[in-house]
């Protein structure tokens, strides 16, 4: 599956909250998510850009499908 165009880290973010993310702060531009899906904490940083640049995306979608121990394939069919 195609990783989609034009998303923004808003987007991102509200989507990440239906797997048990949540936005702790956001510093400038950047929001702050964290996790304790697993037992264990994990944080992720999200710029708060209108339009995410593909290579970003991609990192944040394979730290998170990593940490939740699911293919990236699976979890962007799941957020999208």
């Amino acid at each position: 599956m195609k990783l989609p165009r034009g998303l923004s880290g808003d987007e991102l973010s509200r989507a990440l909250v239906k797997h048990g993310y949540e936005v702790t702060r956001q510093t400038g531009s950047h929001l702050r998510l964290i996790s304790a899906a697993k037992g264990t904490e994990h944080h992720i940083t999200i710029p708060r850009h209108r339009t995410l640049k593909i290579g970003t995306l991609n990192g944040i979608l394979n730290e998170v499908a990593a940490y939740l121990e699911i293919d990236k394939k699976t979890l962007t069919e799941e957020l999208f």
